[in-house]
């Protein structure tokens, strides 16, 4: 059995005027954040991990924010293209683990719609999926409210 893992991390300016998008689910507040696509903080991390995993570079890459073919897209639906390139090249994930970063709104009551969202995407089990969240105890600019960062740690097995 091949192991490899692969780590994630993406931080998103929070504006008004943008819904706010973590992990697929719309979770309601007075800011969103701001991207190119949805601006979905936790599943580019998730992203980068997975294809940091396979050194295949990073979502830049294969989504490049210059391109507008991606202008709002759905960051789930970009999440099963890599689950897509991941598993042609033979490998599925044995797990992930997460990590959301914000002073507000609180993460906590949305977790397990998020676990069951990107386990959805995924076609993984959601006890595959660990999501924590954390504030930056007012510190920097995630404490400041003025972004929301995410990491991601990921686990790909090949048989």
């Amino acid at each position: 059995m091949n192991l490899r893992i692969g780590n994630g991390y993406d931080i998103h300016r929070l504006v008004s005027d943008r819904p706010l998008i973590l992990g697929g689910i719309h979770i309601p507040h007075e800011l969103g954040l701001l991207g190119h696509s949805d601006a979905d903080a936790l599943t580019h991390a998730i992203m980068d991990a997975m294809l940091g995993a396979l050194s295949l570079g990073d979502i830049g890459h294969y989504f490049p924010p210059t391109d507008p073919q991606w202008k709002g897209a759905d960051s789930l639906q970009l999440l099963q293209q890599v689950n897509a390139l991941i598993l042609q090249k033979g490998w599925h994930i044995g797990n992930l683990d997460t990590v959301i970063v914000a002073e507000r709104p609180k993460i906590k009551p949305h977790i397990q719609a998020m676990r069951d969202r990107l386990a959805e995407t995924l076609n993984i089990a959601p006890d595959q999926i660990g999501i924590k969240a954390t504030t930056n105890e007012k510190l920097d600019a995630v404490g400041r409210e003025e972004g929301i960062a995410a990491y991601a740690v990921v686990l790909l097995i090949c048989d």
